[in-house]
C-alpha cells in the first residue's frame, strides 16, 4: 500500500511479524504487517450514549459490535461526517448512513497494532515470503499477459516493468490477495478507535476515510461493498483511498480506471506513482557495499535511515567498501541495513530510486523484496 498509503494485507502483516516499519501504509503502509498485545477499547462517546435496546431496534445490525461503537451513533462520528459533508459538498444524508453502517472491526485493531516488543527483524526470512516460486510462476505469466502494457509504462513513466511487476507481486500476487474486508469498516475502526500502544495515526486514516467517500461518491461506488487490506488499501496494486485519487490513470484510454480488474491500469497506475516520487529513468536501485568496521563510522551513515544522504566519496571516507559502478554515481546514497536475527546483516547502498521504492511502502526490507521478485520474474522469462 502506498505510503499515503500502507499496503496489502500479505505484505503488512509479513513486515509486521518481522518487526519492520510498517505505514498504514501504509500500508503498508506502509504498507504493511502481525502479532499484538492485548486489544485496544474502543473510545466510549462524549455523551448521550443509546442504550443497547434502543440502538438494536434502531439499527439492526449483523455484527456484535458494542453499542458505543456503532460509528453513525456517535457524537464525534455525526460531527466528522457534517464537517466532510460540507468540505467535500456531499449530500450529508448519505455521509451520515454511509457512517451509520460502518462498523468497529477488532481484527483491524489487533492487526494494527506493534508486533511484541524484542521481535527480530529477518531479511533472510522475508525474503523467503516473497522471492519463491509460486509468487515467480505468476509474475512470469502476469508479464508475458501485459508485456504491451509494461513495455508502455516505462516508456512513458522510465520505471522497469520488473518494478512494477515485483510490486504487483509483493503487493498482491496478482490479483489473488486483495484483502477481504470491508473498506468503510476498516478505515472507520482506524479513524475513531485507533489502537494504543503506537503512534496515533487516527488523522491520517480520517483523511483516507473522508478521501474513500468522495471517491466513491464521484465514481458511484456503494462504500459499502468495496473490499480491501485491514488498512484500507484497495485492488492489485493496494492504493489508498488518496493515492487512488492522486495517482491512478486510466492507462488504456477506456475512459474508467479500475485497479481490481484492469492490469493496464494497474501498471500505468503503480509507474506513475513512483514517476510522482522521483524515480529517475536509467537509475539503479542500490549498489553492492561493505559497511564500515568502525562501529562509530557505520553508525553515521546508518543514522538518516533510508534517504540517500552521502556521496560515494562520503562513503568512502567513512570506511566503506564501495563498487566502481557506485563511486561513479554523481548523486546521494544511503546505507541500507537488513538485519538478519541472530546472524549479521547484510548491507546495500540505496539510490533514489530506491527511496522512491520506499514511498510506496517505508521499509527499506519491502523494497528489496519488491527489486528481487522483479528480478526473479525476469530471469525466469
Amino acid at each position: 500500500m502506498p505510503l499515503n498509503r500502507i499496503t496489502s494485507l500479505c505484505c503488512l502483516v509479513s513486515l509486521a511479524l518481522l518487526g519492520a516499519a510498517t505505514p498504514a501504509a501504509v500500508d503498508a503502509a506502509n504498507h504493511q504487517r502481525s502479532a499484538s498485545p492485548a486489544k485496544a477499547k474502543p473510545k466510549k462517546a462524549a455523551d448521550n450514549k443509546p442504550s443497547r435496546r434502543k440502538a438494536a431496534a434502531a439499527s439492526p445490525r449483523n455484527d456484535d459490535a458494542p453499542d458505543d461503537v456503532i460509528y453513525g451513533r456517535r457524537d464525534d462520528v455525526r460531527r466528522f461526517g457534517e464537517d466532510i459533508a460540507s468540505r467535500q459538498q456531499l449530500d450529508p444524508q448519505w455521509v451520515a448512513r454511509m457512517l451509520e453502517q460502518a462498523r468497529y472491526l477488532p481484527t483491524v485493531a489487533r492487526l494494527m497494532s506493534p508486533p511484541p516488543a524484542g521481535t527480530a527483524k529477518n531479511w533472510a526470512a522475508y525474503r523467503d515470503r516473497f522471492i519463491e516460486p509460486v509468487r515467480v510462476r505468476a509474475g512470469r505469466a502476469f508479464w508475458d499477459a501485459n508485456q504491451r502494457w509494461l513495455a508502455a509504462a516505462e516508456a512513458r513513466y522510465g520505471v522497469p516493468a520488473e518494478i512494477v511487476v515485483g510490486i504487483i507481486g509483493v503487493e498482491t500476487i496478482y490479483g489473488r490477495q486483495m484483502g477481504t474486508f470491508r473498506v468503510i469498516d476498516a478505515l472507520a475502526t482506524l479513524a475513531f478507535d485507533y489502537p494504543a500502544g503506537r503512534r496515533d495515526r487516527s488523522p491520517f486514516f480520517r483523511d483516507e476515510l473522508e478521501n474513500y467517500l468522495r471517491w466513491c461518491a464521484d465514481q458511484a461506488i456503494d462504500p459499502l461493498a468495496m473490499r480491501g487490506s485491514y488498512a484500507g488499501a484497495m485492488g492489485m496494486p493496494q492504493f489508498m483511498p488518496s493515492s487512488i485519487r492522486k495517482y491512478a490513470v486510466d492507462f488504456d484510454g477506456d475512459g474508467r480506471i479500475d485497479l481490481h480488474n484492469n492490469t493496464a491500469d494497474v501498471i500505468g497506475s503503480v509507474a506513475n506513482y513512483l514517476a510522482a516520487f522521483g524515480w529517475q529513468p536509467g537509475l539503479a536501485t542500490h549498489h553492492q557495499v561493505g559497511a564500515p568496521v568502525d562501529v562509530s563510522d557505520r553508525a553515521a551513515l546508518l543514522a538518516p535511515d533510508i534517504l540517500p544522504t552521502f556521496t560515494a566519496r562520503e562513503f568512502i571516507e567513512r570506511g566503506a567498501w564501495l563498487p566502481p559502478a557506485a563511486i561513479e554515481h554523481d548523486g546521494k546514497l544511503a546505507l541500507v541495513e537488513l538485519q538478519n536475527g541472530s546472524a549479521a546483516a547484510s548491507y546495500v547502498a540505496g539510490t533514489s530510486n530506491f527511496y522512491a521504492i520506499t514511498r510506496y511502502n517505508w521499509s527499506s526490507y519491502y523494497a528489496m523484496a519488491v527489486i528481487e521478485l522483479g528480478q526473479a520474474v525476469k530471469s525466469s522469462r
